[in-house]
C-alpha cells in the first residue's frame, strides 16, 4: 500500500494533464475515508506540496479536486499548520481572485479551506498579513467584500457563506479585532449589516464576530457605538423574541430598534446566537456604565478642585 501511495502521489506531478487529473481524483476519494486520510497524513511531506501546486490550476478539474482534498486534509490541525507554512493562505487568496465568481464550486471549497486554516494561530496571522504594514488587512477586506456582496436567499447558491466562520476565527485575536474595527475600512459595519440574513450560518458568524469584537470595548467603545444604528438591531433582535412592542414602549427606543420591534417577525431559535448577542450587549453596557462613572468622577473632582478650600484628591 505504501509503495502504491507513493506512486500515486508521484503522478500528481506528471507532465500529462490526464494523468494528473486521474491521480488527484483518486486522492480526493482517499480523503473521504479515515484510513485514506491517515495514509495521506503519513505522506504529508509529499502530498501537501503536490496538492497546493495543483490548486493553482484553477481553470481545470484538477484544481477543484485538489481544493476538495485539501479541505478534508486540513481538518487535522497539524496538517493545517503544515499547509500554512507552505504558503497555502497566499495560494488560496490568489486562486480565489482568479476565480472571480466564474467557478463557484471552487470558490466555495477555497473558502472552506480558509476556515480550516484559520483554526490554527499561524493561519490567522497569515490571513491578517501580520508584520506587513502595507498589506495588513487586505485579504480580510477582500473576503468581507465578497461576503457582503454575495448573500443569497438560497444557501445552496451562497458561495461565500463560510466567510462568516473565518470572521469568527480571526476576531478571536486582538490583531483581527483591530483590523475589523478600523474606521477607515468600516469592515465591522459592513459585516453587521449582514445580521438580518435568513442564512443561519451567516447570522451566527456575524453575531459571533460582533461578540468577539466587544472584547475591545474597554478601549474601542466609541468605535462600537459609532455603528449603533446597525449594531443594536443586530444584537437586540435575536433576544427580543416575537413580542410586538406598542407605541408607549417604542417611543423610548432608538428609531432603528423601534421600527424593527413594532412589527411581526420570526424569533431566533438558535440558542448560541442568542447567548452571544447577550454577551455582546453585556460587554457594551458594562463599558458604557464604566465610562459614565469615570466622567462623573472627573467632573466631581474638577468641581471640588475649583470650589473647595480643601485639597483635591
Amino acid at each position: 500500500m505504501a509503495n502504491e501511495l507513493d506512486e500515486l502521489l508521484g503522478f500528481l506531478s506528471s507532465t500529462q494533464t490526464n494523468v494528473r487529473g486521474a491521480a488527484v481524483d483518486i486522492v480526493r476519494g482517499l480523503t473521504g475515508d479515515g484510513d485514506g486520510l491517515r495514509a495521506l497524513a503519513a505522506r504529508a511531506d509529499r502530498a501537501l506540496p503536490a496538492l497546493l501546486r495543483l490548486l493553482a490550476s484553477a481553470g481545470s478539474g484538477a484544481g477543484q479536486a485538489a481544493a476538495d482534498s485539501l479541505v478534508n486534509l486540513s481538518q487535522d490541525g497539524a496538517l493545517s499548520a503544515g499547509l500554512v507554512s507552505l504558503g497555502a493562505v497566499v495560494a488560496v487568496m490568489d486562486v480565489t481572485a482568479k476565480c472571480d465568481g466564474k467557478q463557484p464550486s471552487l470558490a466555495r471549497s477555497l473558502v472552506m479551506l480558509l476556515v480550516n486554516l484559520t483554526q490554527v494561530e499561524s493561519g490567522v496571522a497569515a490571513l491578517l498579513q501580520v508584520g506587513d504594514e502595507k498589506m495588513q488587512g487586505l485579504y480580510v477586506a477582500k473576503l468581507v467584500r465578497s461576503f457582503c456582496r454575495s448573500s443569497s436567499e438560497s444557501e445552496d447558491e451562497d458561495i461565500f457563506e463560510h466567510v462568516a466562520s473565518i470572521l469568527v476565527n480571526i476576531s478571536q485575536v486582538e490583531a483581527g479585532r483591530r483590523i475589523l474595527m478600523e474606521p477607515k475600512r468600516c469592515l465591522l459595519k459592513q459585516i453587521v449589516r449582514q445580521s438580518d440574513s435568513t442564512n443561519q450560518l451567516r447570522k451566527k458568524g456575524v453575531v459571533g464576530t460582533i461578540r468577539n469584537c466587544c472584547f475591545e470595548a474597554d478601549t474601542q467603545i466609541q468605535k462600537l457605538l459609532s455603528i449603533a444604528e446597525y449594531l443594536w438591531p443586530a444584537l437586540v433582535l435575536p433576544v427580543a423574541g416575537k413580542k410586538i412592542y406598542g407605541e408607549e414602549d417604542i417611543l423610548k427606543m432608538p428609531p432603528e430598534l423601534a421600527n424593527a420591534l413594532s412589527h411581526e417577525r420570526e424569533a431566533v431559535e438558535n440558542s448560541e446566537i442568542r447567548q452571544q448577542a447577550l454577551e455582546a450587549i453585556y460587554m457594551i453596557v458594562m463599558q458604557v456604565n464604566l465610562t459614565l462613572q469615570d466622567n462623573c468622577s472627573y467632573v466631581s473632582h474638577m468641581l471640588v478642585s475649583k470650589y473647595s478650600n480643601s485639597p483635591a484628591f
